[in-house]
């Protein structure tokens, strides 16, 4: 039998920085490849923001949101609820138990893979090594032959923004749901204010969404953001665009505002009992140590990586949000296994057609690959499909006719280039989407394929009909 080799006797020694949708999928894969891991991260359990502060939270609280307009909407369909009533102390101890089932799982799955779990903060002292604080055996060096820096991103919270105040919070404040405020301003009209404002709104708060810019939930082809900016109009108090916030100051009611139009004229005050910032989020490279190695980072303040996720130190890779957009925990996850099995020696590389986004507003946008405006940006010909849900059987059983679905084609060899739902379940429906796009279908693929009727999933298949001009359920255009 031939001499066992020294890598094989030796497993390399792999630290993950951060125990996030990125950091554990990392840290599991390397496990199950042989290596030997260890997993730092501050919370007692892994999980990182998504799981606990951030997605799972979030859509905890959206459900109830949905189940609380649905209660409200029932009277149109002919029953009659009495009106809700909202335990905000019950709510958040189930937001609580989802958490924590979540985060037990996982904790028990590094477990099962001999993960080791240290909770702390790490910071690199070179190449080699890092030092762990906080643990509860104080301070602990680790030295490893790969590190993966898995550590996130933060609420952005410009200069301007800044306060002192239990009464201005970010979404990780938003998401501890400590009550339900008569007032609040939304700072921001991307998908975490929009999500946000859904949630309280619901709940029963005047909420007031503003934006900079002319458009919400910017990099969305806004026919499909109009019905969401519809909905958003009718259940906010107020939906301003073009606006943006000069001042904020705590006064003994409340936050004063003062907001100014891009479009001119005086500024207006108005007072609220909290403001949420959710004007974006920013990467969590600083404070790492990063400057004791070779690793370098972006104008932003992102970590430079390459294909495999190596950092210009060979010996550390990075993965997640901190490695640049887009800032998704389902892009983390598959950048935390690509890394892993690269410092294995499996020849591999994160090369994905399309990373598939949704924002959980009601309605729901999902989107994959080239949209309609890019491509208009672009200056690049593409074929155009939509199918609109007034015209799907399912969505008007739901009551929910108002979405869409589009595809959009390349002219030449008629492939599927990207997709965009807007609608009921949109999250759900973008991963036929997204294969379809991965895997180099043409469009007749999508329209051949037979789906089950009635569906909302049929709407992909009649949006593909509509960019071959065969539509069964549109009237063809002359």
């Amino acid at each position: 039998m031939a001499a066992e080799t020294s890598e094989t006797a030796t497993p390399k020694r792999v630290v993950v920085i951060g125990a996030g949708p990125g950091g554990y999928a990392a840290a599991f894969r390397a496990a199950d490849l042989g290596l030997d891991v260890t997993l730092v991260d501050p919370e007692p359990k892994p999980g990182g923001v998504c799981l606990h502060r951030g997605c799972i939270p979030s859509k905890a609280y959206l459900h109830v949101a949905g189940l609380l307009r649905e209660a409200e909407n029932a009277e149109t369909l002919g029953i009659r609820f009495a009106k809700p009533v909202v335990d905000i102390e019950r709510l958040r101890a189930w937001k609580d138990e989802v958490v924590g089932k979540l985060t037990s799982g996982l904790a028990a799955l590094g477990k099962a893979r001999r993960v080791r779990y240290v909770q702390g903060r790490a910071t690199l002292s070179d190449a080699r090594s890092l030092v762990v604080d906080g643990t509860t055996s104080g301070r602990e060096t680790l030295r490893f032959d790969f590190a993966i820096v898995a550590t996130g991103s933060r609420p952005a919270v410009p200069e301007a923004l800044t306060l002192d105040s239990e009464r201005v919070v970010t979404s990780t404040g938003a998401l501890e749901l400590p009550d339900i405020p008569p007032t609040l301003l939304v700072v921001g009209a991307g998908y975490i204010g929009l999500e946000l404002g859904t949630v309280y709104a619901a709940l029963g708060s005047r909420v007031t969404v503003v934006e900079m810019t002319d458009r919400i939930l910017a990099g969305v082809d806004q026919d499909l953001a109009r019905p969401v900016k519809a909905a958003a109009t009718k259940a906010f108090e107020a939906l301003r665009l073009g606006t943006k916030v000069a001042s904020i100051e705590e006064t003994a009611t409340g936050i004063a505002v003062q907001l100014v139009s891009a479009s001119g004229g005086a500024a207006t005050t108005s007072v609220f009992d909290k403001v949420l910032v959710a004007v974006g989020r920013k990467p969590n490279s600083s404070g790492l140590g990063l400057e004791t190695t070779n690793v370098e980072i972006d104008a932003a303040g992102f970590i430079i990586v390459d294909a495999e996720r190596r950092t210009r130190e060979p010996s550390i890779f990075a993965i997640g949000d901190v490695a640049g957009q887009p800032l998704l925990a389902h892009k983390a996850t598959h950048e935390g296994t690509t890394a892993a099995e690269v410092i294995a020696g499996r020849k591999t590389a994160f090369a994905p057609r399309v990373v598939p986004a949704v924002v959980y507003t009601d309605p729901e946008i999902a989107w994959c690959g080239l949209t309609e405006e890019q491509a208009e940006h672009e200056g690049r010909k593409v074929e155009i499909g939509v199918f609109p849900w007034q015209a799907s059987g399912r969505a008007l059983t739901l009551a929910r006719p108002d979405g869409s679905t589009k595809v959009v084609v390349d002219p030449g060899t008629q492939r599927v280039l990207g997709v965009g739902i807007t609608g009921v379940g949109a999250g759900e429906l973008i991963a036929e989407a997204a294969l379809a796009v991965e895997m180099g279908a043409v469009v007749e693929d999508l329209a051949a394929t037979i789906h089950p009727h009635p569906t909302l999933s049929e709407t992909l298949m009649e949006a593909a009909e509509v960019a071959r001009g065969l539509s069964v359920h549109l009237k063809k255009k002359r």
